[in-house]
């Protein structure tokens, strides 16, 4: 039964995977909203568009021409983050402490359809997107140069995306991140002392107490974590332990895209409207190190807060603090399974 005073009082939940905690305040929900309204659009997308330099057949700026694809698109970014030649060097003087990062880059277009995102694809065709990511996984992950890739999307322009067009991102780089120095730490610390994921073992809780479940098929469960950060946030866990998406079956890929499709549909009917996110997946280092502790999972952090024009800024004590949140992830969950 839920606990009723995690409904009514204030209180902090610890993340098991970063070992940070985030502040709750359920009574803060009722309170009136005075502060900033996002822009809601309407714009109705075409399936094709001449500028955009993401769809099929167009020149990108660096004046490479895209094939016509007709279904997932790989290129290495033409503005990428990390430099596979970037010189070696480390600065080491007094408390200034720098030193260099290699990598590669990527942008993987989901489809040649410009006016889709993800919530808008059949779960075959975002199948299609999951065998990609498995491949540049370990395409990545075999360069001596890489020991981590994060495949990660950031959707609507109140995300900072400056393209609408369906797309995600490849970062994989020398060193771990970190959010993932975190997760990696956490995760062998619980290996080390009981011999099983602390994932699975948290997922066989939340299975049991089916309080912040929204959606389970036969290899994903869909949930809102105990320790959401975001109002909507949202994390896909496979139940079988599976350090890395390369580890995924068959079946499992079709599966893993069905969570994905129910969930983005979800978010998209919540407040009728292209529900903005970050979504990204965390996944075992291919450092070459025995990394059995990880259980690899994809998170979704949207911004929106009450409605489609209000959103949730990261501000104050959160950048002086801790993260904090107003709604529960219990009240969260019921909003969301309810459109399932």
């Amino acid at each position: 039964m839920m606990n009723t005073d995690l409904q009514d009082y204030s209180h902090k939940r610890l993340n098991i995977l970063t070992g940070e905690w985030v502040l709750v305040s359920p009574h803060r929900a009722k309170r009136p909203w005075q502060g900033q309204n996002e822009a809601v659009s309407n714009e109705v997308r075409p399936s094709y568009d001449d500028s955009c330099y993401l769809c099929a057949g167009n020149t990108r700026i660096n004046g490479e021409v895209n094939p016509k694809y007709e279904n997932v698109y790989v290129f290495t970014n033409d503005f990428a983050a990390l430099q596979t030649d970037s010189k070696s060097f480390s600065v080491n003087d007094g408390l200034l402490k720098a030193q260099s990062e290699q990598g590669i880059c990527k942008v993987i277009c989901f489809s040649p359809d410009h006016s889709k995102s993800l919530a808008d694809m059949a779960p075959t065709e975002i199948e299609q997107v999951v065998l990609e990511w498995q491949n540049q996984y370990k395409e990545l992950g075999d360069n001596d140069l890489i020991n981590y890739v994060q495949i990660f999307e950031n959707k609507g322009a109140v995300m900072g995306c400056s393209n609408p067009h369906p797309h995600g991102q490849i970062w994989s780089q020398t060193t771990l991140p970190n959010e993932v120095e975190k997760k990696d730490t956490q995760q062998r610390n619980y290996f080390k002392e009981h011999q099983k994921s602390i994932l699975g073992t948290y997922l066989t809780q939340e299975l049991e107490q089916q309080e912040r479940i929204i959606f389970e098929n036969d290899g994903f469960v869909v949930l809102i974590p105990f320790w959401a950060v975001w109002p909507f946030e949202t994390m896909i866990v496979p139940k079988k332990h599976q350090t890395n998406i390369s580890e995924m079956t068959g079946e499992d890929t079709l599966l893993f895209a069905e969570a994905i499709s129910v969930i983005t549909k979800a978010y998209d009917k919540l407040f009728n409207t292209s529900f903005p996110y970050s979504s990204g997946i965390h996944q075992a280092p291919t450092n070459g190190e025995d990394n059995s502790h990880w259980h690899w999972h994809m998170s979704f952090y949207p911004p929106l807060l009450r409605s489609a024009t209000v959103k949730k800024f990261m501000v104050g004590y959160e950048m002086f603090g801790s993260p904090q949140r107003d709604i529960t992830a219990e009240s969260a969950v019921k909003m969301l399974r309810n459109l399932l």
